[in-house]
């Protein structure tokens, strides 16, 4: 929806933040279909006021997540049991719910808690969660639809059978549709949960509960937890009916994950599946012949919208010496005209980092780029977390392609940019595939068919989604299936038939007609 001045959703939407702020949120547990509180409760804050008390969450222990994996257990036979239709109808109900009665709801929620613009809220929280809810049905369909050949006499089929233990769903706090889909499509798909958002989420983690429950989910199929990491990993993956994991945070951590698992291989019942997608410190690469007011503006919205806290952000960028001076100056025309402050400001398009870690980690790098030669920051470079963690978009020009900020994740707002010569676009080319251990998503900018052909070539395997001609970020489901390799993940495309392969496990079924009732072939007889 536009949400433009007037419009009924606008004025939707804002009842909805008035009505959260009046309320101070008490956001328990879901465990086995019960709303479960602990002793410790935590205090949720907007990253854009974090002087404002917007409610408190839970904070449980390793009680709970034992709990959690027994109700998960103790709901799987009647889940794993229930029609395929059956179980659609409730992820469908959920998108129909999330689109109607809980859409200004979810908006608001995400708005508040994780500091996102209404547009940013509604392309997430909203359209992308129901897009999933139902592409994922649509995709169940056509995986059972997979059956083999059959020959005269015989009856051959695939059970598309639901993992053999629980899956354990680990979901980041920048997009709330992947904190959605992470749990519910292996639950689609026969699976039971134990879910743990991250803690900067849990507001509207809360609010995916309540549409889960409000469609008919039945208890113990998603199980939320809302603990700290080690406490969850430690029980999760020493037990043995623990079957996958589908995860979407940072390389470092996931790679621990994978150790950890590796480790106890010996321990269960079956291999899990490891589903995760991780980091990326993703490119734009123009050639001499790119139109430089779209470079300029798949720069803008590639690298600062929502700040920057995308994975798929744009964070490097390669522009040839001749495009620069237009590349650079369409750039400050719009950086001049953008506005920061909190998302209940509509005319804001820049609002707060996540939280105090992620705002000193962030201006750490801005202030070392204040420090070094060779480096020039030719807009922003500013930051105050007095009231809000509030941090300038930022450019930084290098000499050296392989400054930090060329290579390291910073996973905020802050675009580095390399200026190449025209005749080195080969290089150039080289220099972008290998400077990066990630491989998430990427864009070339050329008018030039040959160019545009030469880059995708060369660059086959820098980006898991590739763009041509346009900013790297905003994958829709159903047209562009999510997901990197190399150090961004294990690819299995979110949204897409190929992730929900990964949450069952086939049985073939042979049945004869007419079984032989003599050992004998035709080949034995004598002449």
């Amino acid at each position: 929806m536009s949400y433009a001045p007037g419009s009924p959703e606008r004025a939707a939407v804002k009842a909805a933040i008035a009505e959260l702020k009046a309320q101070k949120l008490d956001i328990p547990m879901h465990i086995g279909g019960q709303a479960v509180r602990a002793s410790e409760k935590v205090t949720i804050t907007p990253p854009h006021d974090h002087k404002y008390v917007l409610g408190h969450f839970h904070k449980g222990g390793s009680e709970h997540v034992h709990q959690a994996i027994q109700a998960a257990l103790a709901a799987k036979p009647a889940w794993e049991a229930m029609p395929w239709q059956e179980r659609a109808a409730i992820f469908l109900k959920a998108a129909d719910l999330l689109a109607g009665p809980f859409r200004a709801k979810m908006n608001a929620a995400t708005m508040l808690g994780q500091s996102k613009t209404i547009y940013q809220a509604e392309i997430d929280c909203v359209a992308e969660l129901c897009d999933f809810f139902r592409f994922n049905a649509q995709y169940m369909t056509d995986i059972y639809r997979e059956q083999p050949g059959s020959s005269a006499g015989i009856w051959n089929r695939l059970e598309y059978r639901p993992l053999e233990g629980f899956i354990f769903a680990l979901t980041p706090f920048n997009f709330t549709s992947i904190a959605g889909n992470l749990p519910a499509a292996p639950a689609l798909m026969g699976n039971t949960v134990v879910w743990k958002p991250a803690e900067t989420q849990v507001y509207s983690a809360a609010v995916i509960m309540e549409i889960f429950e409000a469609a008919g989910l039945p208890p113990g199929v998603i199980n939320l937890i809302l603990v700290d990491g080690p406490v969850a990993g430690d029980i999760i993956f020493a037990h043995p009916e623990f079957a996958g994991l589908h995860f979407t945070g940072s390389t470092k951590v996931f790679q621990h994950l994978w150790l950890t698992i590796g480790k106890n291989i010996a321990k269960y019942k079956s291999y899990p599946r490891i589903v995760g997608e991780t980091g990326g410190k993703d490119f734009v690469v123009a050639h001499p012949s790119a139109d430089p007011r779209a470079v300029a503006t798949a720069l803008v919205r590639g690298a600062f919208e929502y700040q920057g806290q995308k994975c798929s952000a744009a964070s490097r960028a390669y522009i040839p010496r001749s495009l620069w001076k237009s590349v650079k100056s369409f750039m400050l025309e719009d950086l001049a005209a953008i506005r920061m402050g909190s998302p209940e400001d509509f005319t804001n398009f820049v609002n707060a980092v996540i939280d105090h870690r992620a705002f000193d980690k962030i201006t750490s790098y801005i202030a070392q780029a204040k420090k070094d030669e060779g480096v020039e920051i030719i807009a922003g470079g500013e930051y105050d977390k007095s009231v809000g963690y509030f941090i300038q978009p930022t450019v930084l020009l290098v000499d050296d392609p392989h400054y930090r900020t060329m290579e390291e994740e910073i996973f905020g707002p802050v675009l580095t940019i390399y200026v190449y010569n025209d005749r080195s676009w080969e290089k150039t080319l080289d220099l972008v595939d290998e400077t990066s251990p990630y491989a998430l998503t990427g864009a070339v900018f050329a008018s030039d068919r040959d160019a545009i052909a030469h880059a995708t070539e060369k660059l086959r395997h820098a980006a898991g989604n590739f763009y041509i001609n346009d900013k790297p970020t905003g994958a829709v489901v159903g047209q562009q299936p999510f997901g990197g390799a190399r150090a961004s993940g294990t690819n299995d495309k979110a949204g897409s038939v190929w992730n929900l392969l990964r949450w069952v496990s086939p049985r073939t079924l042979k049945e004869n007609f007419v079984p032989p009732t003599d050992y004998r072939y035709p080949f034995m007889a004598e002449e």
